[in-house]
């Protein structure tokens, strides 16, 4: 346990006011109506955007979620979200102008915009609940669980008192700030968190017990979890943690932030740019430092924790007080931010409070805008006034605090949390990447899939069925689990699809008119209109285009992932490859994204 100096209190408390101060102005206009609450009237720049968008992923529970995975799997194991950056960029250069033409105040909406009748209803009203409150409510609980990690292992506090203290402040910006409060805040929070990230990371690699960068890296616990790609040797955690994620993971399965086809907060900030150009480079400046520059500062005081809590036990030993419903290997992170002098110690723990209230503070907002706008005014109260669609916004704010929190109280780990996510998304994320482009995806395509996946997630994770069937002991290997769920759900929405009647041809061409995906998806759609008709229709595709710069961008934040690793690592050869790769994608990506622009402009 470690005790604060007057100016640690300092420090925090500046940045509450601060945060505090920022909520309250800007609930000035966010009350106006539920465009603003929700939008803030879809004006937004891309740099603001793209700055919540990191702010928002960075959270207090994703270094304790990395912290978990360097420690258990190597840097190797990252890979689990590394994966997800192909479809951010493919959401950056296919999908964002997309979202930005739809029109939609939430991603739910577009389910009546895409479909039709009463399936398409049903759709919205369930998806509304289904990702707004259950799925989102899990998203916030990891994150209060590493704050009540936090407050445990460096203050000694109950996890009550933690949550009690930090949500309330973020609650009452959220509540009353809306969606502009929530980004203004992020853009400070975002500043406050990468200065605490960076110089614990420094400090810490400079402690006595670790020694500097190179002693760390050629310590002999730390020096067999360096590698970015698992060892050909180990196949079984070659297939866990790298081709699984690179072959199917990206594509197939719904993770807030890292949605296919976008989706979720990251949705909502598309929408709220200014035009289909500012969505892009927001959404492309999120995916750059959330992959390539953010993980460093964590992955680095990961390894340094396995020189000074080499294992469970000594985590436990150093800090008796933690209860054993909350002990695992994402405690290490909180246990080595003990270590930090007076001064920084208030910067990385006001840091973390802004992770934390960044977060929260987007999710509140986000699992609202879904409560109000796609199942109490379709399903309970159609002509609620806009002054009563925001009471109701900010009443749904605060139940999904309170239910969280009491969450967050019965979990132990971000891993254990991370992957019940995974699973329950599993073989559903290819319906959102082809029902743009494919127009014989309906409703009941994506109402199967849901119930296939949840399904088999549940049977298999929770059942003596998954452990007969995928387990060291069972019949097949456990890494088989993922892509049985995946290939079974797929099955089971391609056979629904094609049993099922097609969306009715005037609600394809209002969809078409609206966002003119294009391509040859939509070719028999499009033969059945009048040369009057086809005259006012965007029929151009610039998705081979995008699919281009993906591959480039890939390159580009890869390559400068792996560059920097390489030069911290002290090999400064293959940096140096890693870094002329990253230049000549991201030339190449210049050239590409301008051709793409004046297909938007």
């Amino acid at each position: 346990m470690i005790h604060l100096s007057t100016l640690d209190y300092t420090i925090i408390i500046g940045l509450f006011a601060i945060i505090l101060g920022v909520g309250l102005y800007m609930g000035r206009t966010a009350g106006k109506n539920t465009s603003q609450f929700f939008l803030s009237g879809r004006n937004m720049p891309w740099w603001l955007l793209g700055l919540s968008m990191v702010a928002t992923t960075f959270s207090t529970d994703t270094p304790n979620l990395v912290t978990d995975i360097v420690r258990t799997n190597g840097v190797a194991g990252n890979w689990v979200w590394w994966a997800f950056l192909i479809t951010g960029l493919l959401t950056v250069f296919v999908y964002a102008k997309l979202w930005r033409k739809s029109n939609v105040k939430t991603d739910i909406e577009f389910y009546e915009l895409r479909y039709g009748g009463k399936p398409a209803r049903f759709l919205r009203g369930f998806r509304a609940i289904y990702l707004g409150v259950c799925f989102n409510m899990f998203a916030m609980a990891g994150v209060m669980l590493a704050a009540i990690k936090i407050g445990e292992v460096m203050l000694g506090l109950d996890g009550w008192i933690t949550i009690t203290i930090a949500g309330s402040i973020t609650l009452i910006f959220s509540t009353i700030g809306g969606f502009k409060g929530v980004v203004y805040t992020d853009f400070i929070l975002f500043f406050v968190a990468m200065i605490g990230a960076i110089g614990a990371a420094y400090y810490i690699i400079g402690l006595p017990e670790v020694g500097g960068l190179e002693a760390l890296v050629t310590h002999p616990n730390v020096s067999e979890k360096l590698a970015f790609i698992p060892s050909i040797d180990e196949k079984e955690l070659l297939i866990t943690l790298f081709i699984i994620p690179i072959a199917v993971q990206w594509w197939s399965s719904w993770y807030p932030g890292g949605e296919p086809g976008g989706g979720g907060y990251v949705a909502q900030r598309m929408l709220a740019a200014k035009n289909e150009s500012h969505a892009m480079g927001a959404t492309f400046f999120f995916n750059f430092m959330h992959i390539a520059l953010r993980p460093w500062p964590w992955i680095l005081v990961a390894l340094a924790s396995l020189i000074i809590f080499p294992n469970l036990d000594s985590i436990q030993e150093a800090f008796p007080h933690i209860s054993n419903d909350k002990l695992g290997q994402d405690l290490a992170y909180s246990a080595m931010l003990t270590k930090l002098p007076s001064g920084l110690l208030g910067i990385v723990l006001a840091s973390l409070a802004a992770a934390f209230m960044s977060t929260i503070s987007t999710h509140l907002n986000w699992g609202a805008s879904y409560i109000v706008t796609d199942f109490y005014n379709i399903q309970i109260d159609p002509e609620a006034s806009e002054r009563k669609q925001i009471v109701v916004a900010r009443i749904a704010t605060i139940i999904l605090m309170i239910i969280s929190a009491l969450m967050a109280l019965a979990l132990q780990n971000a891993l254990q949390l991370f992957n019940i996510i995974i699973m329950f998304g599993a073989g559903t994320g290819l319906i959102f990447i082809l029902r743009w482009f494919w127009w014989r995806i309906n409703a009941w395509t994506e109402i199967s899939a849901m119930i296939a996946s949840g399904i088999l997630s549940m049977v298999l994770t929770f059942t003596p069925l998954g452990k007969i069937l995928f387990s060291d002991k069972g019949i097949f290997p456990s890494y088989y689990q993922f892509p049985f769920i995946v290939i079974a759900t797929s099955a089971v929405w391609l056979l629904v699809t094609f049993v099922t009647q097609p969306e009715t041809q005037e609600t394809l061409i209002r969809f078409y008119k609206r966002t003119s995906p294009g391509g040859p998806g939509w070719k028999k759609v499009i033969h059945q209109l009048s040369p009057e008709e086809k005259e006012n229709i965007d029929l151009k595709w610039s998705v081979p285009q995008g699919i281009i710069a993906m591959l480039l961008g890939c390159g580009f934040v890869y390559g400068a992932l792996f560059a920097t690793g390489y030069f911290l690592y002290g090999k400064t050869t293959n940096g140096w490859i890693a870094l002329s790769i990253t230049i000549v994608a991201g030339i190449l990506l210049w050239n590409t994204w301008k051709k793409l622009k004046d297909n938007i402009l």
